[in-house]
């Protein structure tokens, strides 16, 4: 976004900036195109207009009691059984209404569907307190003191919002309960830090592992804590562990491009790594981090560089085709509007994204906690995942929209069409192997989505599949209760297999992932011998941006 264009919409921005504070940054424009799409073929369909009114009428077309948050036999009794049928039965009928419209717009019936829902689920009975039965029963046991704990709660909860001090980020100190790996930060510049962790054992692989976490989160949610430490457990399986922690832009920082992630990010610090005495190394990327990854490796083997042993991509999408409910808030006009709110400041806020985010899971993030903590009065315990999520990071606007628009809107990358040096990259180039991860409910990075690599490459890989979300599937300690996965391998040559093909075909293995993967990359990897520490290092780990 050049500073002329800036300049000319001055008013405009100013305008969609304000009225971002209203919307959470949604674009007003974008919502009502999606419902006028709807709308006008709604009522030029006789035959959908008397579909839906007859479902409506019909009271035997009650939706099946499988929303959990119904589940409690409390809720089978007069009179929330009727209140929480016909609000299911309402939620049967906006499906309906959104499904099978001839002419609308695909894209604008999930928006419609998904932006109802929101609505609907705001006013589900299980959100209030008399007509939820549950909250009932624990007012008449407790006489009401749940009520008045639940006001202090939310007293609490709004006073931390004003200081803009989410729950958790008090009770975890980073450095102390979070990010305590022993390390060192062997390399700064304007845009990352990169941090090398002490090896445990008295020799290691020569090929290092250099992490790329997303730059829209801190880095140290691979290194949450002693338990659940990703990089810990790479360390103690005999690997020399590198991990990029990005600086978190402010206004100065607006004309960050993602070509200076590139450069700045993931080449500089492949670069510290060789300038060690690291001349191969494998290479790994969370989230954005592995699409940013991904676009790296690509542009080194385009130019000949083979100094990659290895790719793993942990819940990252390189084909944005079909990027799950995320894809409803990004188009033309969603772009748009938050291009103009960034122009403002020159960086997209760290609570405009994790509010959409936030909406992908509304129940289970939102309207559960209402539930349990301002009606039942049941204070969740702080822990360091909340801690963490508290914890959120800005984007430069340059970036952000570079990264909305060439990627999300355009698919480039997917497309061959992605720039790097001015030149186009293809994934295809890549000839290291390749080892995927994905998680089974991802409403980021849907699974079914990342699997799309296997189309794209040309090479080996090694595809998994492990329960849990976006953040809790990756973070699947060996010993953590309730883990399973598949794993498939397909060689270069191999036919393609469809994602539910796939999802037939390997069963699903006990425990964690994580050993997999570690057996995978010795295999990878070179004899043990021993190295040399770094000389030079500039302080010790989880480093100083982390702290911004």
């Amino acid at each position: 976004m050049s500073k002329d264009t800036k300049t000319s919409r001055g008013l405009d921005a100013q305008w969609h900036a304000a009225l971002g504070q209203l919307t959470g940054g949604l674009s007003p424009a974008a919502l009502a195109t999606a419902y006028l799409d709807w709308w006008l073929h709604v009522i030029g369909s006789p035959e959908k207009q008397a579909e839906l009114a007859k479902l409506a009428l019909d009271r035997t077309a009650q939706h099946s009691q499988t929303d959990p948050r119904f589940a409690d036999p409390a809720w089978d009794q007069f009179p929330y059984n009727v209140v929480s049928q016909g609000f299911l039965a309402a939620q049967n009928w906006w499906d309906a209404a959104t499904t099978d419209v001839h002419g609308v717009d695909p894209k604008h019936a999930k928006i419609v569907n998904f932006a109802t829902r929101q609505w609907l689920d705001m006013v589900s009975p299980a959100n209030f307190a008399a007509t939820n039965p549950l909250v009932h029963k624990r007012t008449l046991e407790e006489g009401g003191k749940n009520l008045v704990r639940g006001a202090r709660y939310w007293m609490e909860d709004f006073n931390r919002l004003l200081a803009k001090a989410p729950r958790g980020s008090g009770h975890y100190t980073v450095g102390k309960d979070l990010a305590t790996t022993p390390g060192d930060v062997v390399m700064r510049n304007d845009l990352v830090e990169l941090i090398r962790y002490r090896p445990t054992t008295e020799t290691v692989h020569p090929e290092p592992i250099l992490i790329v976490p997303a730059w829209i989160m801190k880095f140290y949610i691979l290194d949450l804590t002693a338990q659940r430490s990703l990089v810990a457990y790479l360390r103690d399986q005999g690997f020399e562990v590198f991990i990029l922690s990005w600086k978190n832009p402010d206004e100065a920082d607006a004309e960050r491009s993602m070509q200076d992630y590139i450069d700045l990010g993931v080449r500089a610090a492949i670069q510290q790594v060789q300038d060690m005495g690291r001349p191969r190394l494998h290479v790994a990327g969370y989230c954005l981090g592995g699409t940013l990854l991904s676009i790296v490796s690509a542009a080194m083997a385009r130019d000949g560089d083979d100094s990659i042993a290895s790719v793993s991509l942990l819940a990252a999408q390189v084909d944005f085709s079909e990027p799950g409910e995320l894809g409803l808030f990004i188009n033309e006009s969603q772009v748009a509007f938050l291009e103009d709110i960034m122009a403002t400041r020159g960086y997209l806020k760290a609570d405009q994204m994790a509010g959409a985010f936030q909406l992908l899971r509304s129940n289970d993030l939102i309207w559960s906690r209402v539930i349990r903590h301002y009606l039942l009065g049941e204070r969740t315990p702080d822990n360091p995942l909340m801690a963490w999520n508290a914890d959120a990071t800005r984007m430069p606007a340059r970036m952000h929209s570079e990264y909305l628009r060439q990627l999300f809107l355009q698919n480039d990358l997917a497309k061959g069409r992605f720039k790097v040096d001015g030149r186009a990259v293809a994934l295809s180039d890549i000839r290291a192997d390749i080892f995927c991860v994905a998680t089974e409910t991802d409403h980021v990075s849907p699974w079914t989505s990342v699997y799309r690599l296997s189309l794209l490459t040309d090479t080996d890989v090694t595809f998994v599949l492990t329960n849990g979300g976006h953040n809790g599937g990756i973070l699947s300690e060996p010993g953590h209760k309730g883990r399973h996965f598949r794993v498939g391998h397909k060689t270069e040559g191999d036919s393609h297999m469809t994602a539910p093909k796939w999802y037939e075909t390997y069963a699903a293995q006990d425990g964690s992932w994580w050993p997999q993967w570690t057996a995978w990359l010795q295999n990878h990897s070179s004899p043990q011998k021993r190295i040399k520490a770094p000389k030079r290092v500039l302080g010790a780990a989880p480093g100083t941006y982390v702290f911004g």
